[in-house]
């Protein structure tokens, strides 16, 4: 299983950003989460099949229609994957 975790900047709070990452993670069957940054980016810890890690780190460089990505980092991150995938 692999884990990377992706900060994403642009206007990505306040535009259901967590809550459609969430969507795309479960329907690619990953776990970890997607939650807010104080400094107004979104962090996303992603785990599961590379494929499937790989497939929501490219739709995180759009992300839902609301959203204006302007960058995205994903490092590989050696961690316990969490149960499920939560946006909080």
């Amino acid at each position: 299983m692999l884990c990377r975790r992706c900060v994403v900047s642009g206007r990505v709070q306040g535009v259901f950003f967590r809550a459609a990452t969430r969507e795309r993670a479960i329907a690619l069957g990953l776990r970890g989460y997607a939650r807010n940054l104080p400094d107004g980016r979104v962090e996303v810890l992603a785990c599961g099949e590379d494929a499937d890690v790989a497939a929501l780190c490219a739709w995180l460089r759009s992300g839902p229609p609301q959203a204006r990505v302007s960058d995205v980092q994903c490092t590989a991150v050696e961690v316990a994957a969490p149960d499920g995938f939560t946006a909080g």
